[in-house]
């Protein structure tokens, strides 16, 4: 009788856990509804001004960089990606029908682009930037697609596949960090604000996924803000050895001391009066900001302008103090003297627009030094401008000096003509120096077509 009641009682207990546990199955492996179900587009019929539009929204949302390597065919993926359980690698997503996304239908194509979800359920890595492009327009993402079953051409390139070991390969757990992190709703406009700055606000937050490097992450590798409703929103943040560093009106580490135009200029031209870019941020203006049309290069401009920064964070505003006989005397002063003074001056103040100046560089007053190691040591890429590679670039100082050298000499730079970014010591550059490369000195030119 005991035995019995036992197993009748089990048994009503496993009840509702095998209910649940069908709810989770069901929902991390669902199809989610795409605004296209009933749409049937046939790639012979698009219209070439369409697949021309989508080809600058591909632009925009910089595909080539992830989804093409230099020599190979575009949108052919193989592009390795470390990530904190293991390397992951960019998929094909040219037209070819079995090894690339052919196959899929608009809604298929919107699910994957805009929801991280791949035709069958499957969960696409967070590396692929949807929870920002989850902001595209309908009318875009149909462009989009169009661009990519017509204007791109088939390659039969397999997909590699990830060294993420089991059993963290399991892709369903994204379906539930989507639910928490992942907005499911195109950009909406603020009726309070004009025209020009709802442009920048979808570019920025949509397809420009400017977030993903430049807000800083959770716990759970989330951005912890994606939109301007939240402070830490393209406050900077630390990415792949290099700091991606504020957008906000930060005066020190972002862009308080820049002008609309100088913001444009920087993003159409590669350089201003206050930076060259650098980092990671050279493959973005490689492959995109330098195609943006004027337009909305202003209008990104605009909506940078408008977010505030925090004072409290980023200190006393920087103001130029000329070095003194004393400073010179001190370690690393004689290693800029002999390095870097004739590019970027005795005074720091560079070379016009050129040579870069380190007096009041954002490397040299943020609180983060990854990005002053990274480039001293390992140099910078080549920046392509209008198809012409730049002259001048950084060059790696990696075997001419030592974790010692480059940190004495970073320390000089962060601490004169009135910077504030503090010391930087050995350490932190042996470590940065295991884990990184020198930049190449071949322009690396990705076509999209």
């Amino acid at each position: 009788m005991n035995n019995r009641r036992f197993a009748r009682t089990a048994g009503w207990l496993a009840l509702p856990c095998l209910v649940a546990a069908g709810l989770l199955a069901w929902y991390v492996t669902r199809q989610p509804a795409s605004p296209f179900e009933q749409e049937q587009a046939a790639a012979a019929s698009f219209d070439p001004a369409l697949v021309s539009r989508g080809e600058y929204v591909a632009r925009v949302s910089d595909c080539v960089a992830c989804h093409s390597l230099p020599g190979k065919a575009p949108f052919a993926g193989g592009l390795e990606m470390a990530t904190p359980l293991g390397a992951i690698h960019a998929t094909n997503v040219t037209p070819d029908r079995n090894t690339g996304i052919g196959a899929y239908s608009l809604a298929d194509f919107d699910r994957a682009v805009r929801q991280g979800v791949a035709p069958g359920g499957r969960r696409l890595y967070p590396a692929m930037p949807y929870p920002s492009y989850v902001k595209l327009s309908d009318d875009d993402m149909r462009a989009l697609y169009a661009f990519f079953m017509k204007g791109v051409q088939p390659a039969s390139q397999p997909n590699v596949p990830s060294d993420i070991p089991w059993p963290l390969n399991m892709r369903w757990p994204i379906a539930l960090w989507n639910s928490l992190f992942a907005p499911t709703t195109p950009y909406a406009a603020k009726p309070a604000e004009d025209a020009l700055w709802n442009r920048g606000a979808y570019i920025v937050q949509g397809p420009g996924h400017c977030g993903s490097c430049h807000t800083p992450r959770g716990l759970a590798f989330n951005e912890k803000a994606l939109d301007e409703s939240g402070a830490p929103f393209l406050a900077g943040a630390l990415l792949d050895g290099w700091y991606a560093p504020s957008l906000r009106q930060d005066a020190n580490s972002g862009l308080g001391r820049w002008s609309e135009p100088q913001i444009v200029q920087f993003l159409k031209t590669g350089r201003n009066k206050h930076a060259v870019v650098y980092g990671s941020m050279t493959e973005a203006f490689n492959n995109s900001t330098q195609f943006m049309a004027d337009e909305d290069l202003a209008a990104i401009a605009r909506y940078l302008k408008s977010l505030p920064g925090d004072p409290q964070r980023d200190g006393t505003p920087w103001q130029y103090q000329a070095v003194s006989a004393a400073r010179l005397d001190s370690p690393g002063a004689h290693t800029y003297v002999t390095r870097c003074a004739s590019c970027h001056g005795l005074d720091g103040q560079g070379q016009a627009e050129w040579m870069p100046p380190l007096a009041g560089a954002t490397s040299a007053l943020a609180k983060e030094n990854a990005s002053a190691i990274n480039i001293t040591l390992n140099g910078s890429q080549r920046v392509v401008a209008a198809g012409v590679p730049d002259a001048y670039r950084m060059p790696a100082f990696r075997e001419q000096l030592s974790d010692r050298e480059i940190a004495e000499v970073l320390t000089f730079v962060r601490g004169t003509w009135g910077n504030q970014g503090g010391a930087v010591d050995a350490q932190a550059v042996g470590k940065l120096r295991g884990h990184t490369d020198p930049a190449s000195s071949s322009p690396i030119i990705l076509h999209m077509r």
